[in-house]
């Protein structure tokens, strides 16, 4: 399997990569945390770790640490807008229940 990106989080990466003015991607992974166990990280990458499992999506580097990646395995980063508010979300098919503040899930 592999981890991707929808259109519109690639687009949205790219255009933050390109007004930073550096970077060469996105590193996805997970840290427990919250009620359910475990909470998404998303950051922009500089550069690449030597231990990092590398997936390109629509043009966009994905990094994620080995740990994360049975967690995450599968998954789409969606860019989303609703209403005022706008972000990434995660659809993760290995996610068996989220926690009522959205902040955290469980596998």
């Amino acid at each position: 399997m592999a981890v991707t990106l929808s259109d519109a989080a690639a687009r949205h990466v790219n255009r933050y990569l390109t007004k930073r003015g550096k970077g060469i991607g996105v590193r996805l992974g997970v840290k427990t945390t919250g009620c359910s166990g475990l909470a998404y990280k998303l950051e922009y990458v500089d550069e690449q770790d030597p231990d990092d499992v590398v997936f390109e999506s629509n043009g966009v580097k994905v990094m994620i640490d080995p740990k994360s990646l049975a967690y995450i395995d599968g998954t789409e980063l969606d860019f989303v807008r609703e209403g005022l508010n706008e972000g990434f979300k995660f659809h993760n098919p290995n996610e068996r229940d989220r926690c009522g503040c959205g902040e955290s899930f469980r596998i």
